[in-house]
């Protein structure tokens, strides 16, 4: 009984996966990229202090000190309160086996935004005053991502039509007919600008020098279609 079961079984299965290919469609896989290169209009900046001592409350206190200058550093170019905020922070004990003391280190970043990228020359220029001894990163980005990210996918799918036409087009008889499969492999590259401290990009008798080179955000889509031939 057992053996016919698994004859009628295995004779099912041959039967499904006859019809299953007899339904196979003809098709074509098309890689498409699409490129859209931006200037950035806005600049996200981390800054950061890091303090270390014996002390849990007296590190944590120099931090607030030199992050309650920055506050105020920032609030003197006239940035809306919603274009800055405390990122990170955080306190750490730690032990040292050889001295057997504690120590404590204090961290907290803050992330401004700069909606009018033409204050970052300014606002680069003295930060370093307020106590500040870490900047975490400088980023540049667009307000528009989100259009240009589209724009970017439809020229992608329309260099895959075209790039499966063009294939398509020596086969006798044949068309590209309808996206089956799409996949989506994007990413955008953002320009680093690297920080140079006051000392370093002024003399004392020098003109003002223009040290940002805000460069451009690449956007790259690339999809993999799948297009049935007719």
């Amino acid at each position: 009984m057992k053996k016919l079961i698994l004859l009628l079984t295995l004779v099912t299965t041959m039967n499904v996966m006859s019809q299953e290919q007899h339904k196979l469609v003809p098709q074509i896989s098309i890689s498409g990229e699409g490129k859209i290169k931006v200037t950035p209009d806005i600049v996200v900046i981390q800054l950061g202090v890091q303090n270390n001592g014996k002390d849990a409350k007296e590190v944590k206190t120099l931090n607030d000190v030199t992050i309650d200058k920055v506050i105020k550093y920032i609030k003197k170019f006239n940035i809306p309160t919603a274009d800055y905020q405390t990122a990170q922070m955080s306190l750490y004990k730690n032990y040292d086996y050889e001295k057997k003391k504690y120590s404590y280190q204090a961290n907290q970043t803050i992330s401004v935004t700069l909606k009018d990228i033409s204050k970052y020359d300014a606002f680069m220029m003295d930060v370093m005053e307020t106590g500040i001894n870490v900047i975490n990163g400088v980023e540049f980005k667009s307000s528009k991502m989100e259009t240009y990210e589209t724009e970017a996918r439809k020229k992608a799918i329309l260099n895959a039509k075209k790039k499966a036409d063009d294939y398509v087009s020596v086969l006798p008889g044949q068309k590209v007919g309808k996206a089956i499969l799409i996949s989506d492999n994007s990413y955008t590259n953002y320009p680093q600008p690297v920080f140079m401290a006051k000392g370093a990009m002024m003399d004392a008798e020098a003109a003002p020098r223009e040290t940002l080179a805000v460069g451009e955000i690449e956007i790259v889509c690339t999809v993999n279609v799948s297009f049935s031939l007719e």
